[in-house]
């Protein structure tokens, strides 16, 4: 006669026997059907071979890299931006401080200028462009230059002084001053009394940007014209002076990157330069992970700049391959330049995706073991 553990080992062994080899089976039958129950960052190097049709496949070597490779740091220029003089046009909002001298004797309506004349302190141009002055009334100013002012006044006053002599100063200047806005420590409207700014004054009295150069975008309106420029380069010579009343944006540039695969810092960053090479680029992602990498497929894709064709707007896809197994693919990553929007992917080795399969397997036959050994 059987016990009853007996005979439960007897009818329970086989069948938890043929669970973990039906469990096994599967997880073989999928890895080896469509690899698709795997995780994964991307496609495989044969994938991304096999679709070579949808894209243009660049191998990296000697013989290619010419059309991408990083061009020479930009050297410093000598030239410095002297900044011009405008002639300032009042706008509503300007502040002048104007004096009036009459040459006539005693009675006269204005003091003499020996006395130093009459002065009309903080005479502000109201919305509609004008002042309001005694004896002369409301004069509309706007648009007018300082010479132009001191012209109309002393028009005006004739009949009123004898010889009535005019000298206008702007000491409130919303004509002449400029705006610093966006990504700067001190973000305000600075003054050009003290004389006429270029961008890099303007910038800097607003406590300069706040990323690094070349994350620094600089856009420059006037009221007639936009203009995009590149702190690193303004830095280099390119400085530009200000239009008055103009208006300055310091924004972040977006020159980054995506890493992927194989890395060991995957995901988006800033490109470390305005002249990046590749071997910067997966630097900053943290090199290739060596437990899980392929070296030889190291992939940058990319998207070309739209051009216009009878059919509409085109864009080129490209996608650069380098097998960094290969010694001289250092001194090429060096050379490859890496662009904004750029996506690197580095593909899992064979090892490793094998890995992914096999630890299940061996993790249900562990697991059917032990369950195997409390029976």
């Amino acid at each position: 006669m059987f016990s009853v553990a007996q005979l439960s080992e007897t009818i329970l062994r086989p069948v938890l026997k043929l669970k973990r080899l039906t469990a096994a089976a599967a997880l073989i039958s999928l890895a080896g059907c469509t690899g698709t129950m795997l995780s994964s960052a991307g496609p495989s190097a044969n994938a991304i071979v096999t679709a070579a049709p949808d894209y243009s496949l660049i191998d990296i070597n000697a013989q290619t890299i010419g059309a991408s490779k990083r061009m020479a740091d930009a050297v410093a220029t000598p030239q410095i931006a002297l900044a011009q003089v405008p002639d300032i046009q009042l706008v509503p909002g300007d502040v002048l401080r104007i004096m009036i001298s009459d040459s006539g004797q005693e009675g006269a309506v204005f003091a003499p200028l020996a006395s130093g004349g009459t002065v009309f302190e903080n005479v502000r141009l109201d919305s509609r462009g004008k002042i309001s002055l005694p004896y002369l009334g409301q004069k509309e100013l706007s648009g007018y230059t300082l010479p132009k002012v001191e012209e109309v006044l002393r028009k005006s006053l004739k009949g009123i002084a004898t010889d009535p002599q005019v000298h206008v100063e702007l000491t409130g200047d919303r004509s002449g001053s400029v705006l610093v806005a966006g990504a700067v420590k001190a973000p305000g409207r600075f003054s050009a009394l003290e004389g006429p700014l270029t961008l890099l004054d303007a910038i800097n009295r607003a406590g300069g940007p706040m990323m690094e150069p070349h994350l620094t975008k600089v856009v420059l309106r006037t009221g007639t014209n936009v203009y995009t420029f590149n702190y690193e380069e303004l830095l280099g010579g390119k400085n530009q002076s200000v239009p008055p009343n103009s208006e300055i944006i310091v924004e972040r540039a977006r020159k980054r990157f995506v890493a992927m695969g194989a890395v060991t810092q995957p995901g988006l960053h800033d490109l470390p330069s305005n002249n990046p090479s590749l071997l910067e680029v997966l630097g900053v992602a943290g090199g290739l992970k060596e437990t899980a990498a392929d070296a030889s497929g190291v992939f940058i894709f990319r998207l070309t700049e739209p051009t216009e064709t009878a059919n509409g707007s085109v864009s080129t896809a490209e996608v650069f391959r380098l097998n960094m197994k290969d010694p001289a693919a250092i001194f090429l990553a060096r050379q490859f330049l890496v662009l904004p929007e750029d996506a690197v992917y580095v593909t899992n080795a064979a090892v490793y995706e094998w890995q992914k399969i096999i630890t299940p397997i061996v993790q249900v036959l562990v697991l059917g073991r032990t369950v195997n050994a409390g029976i």
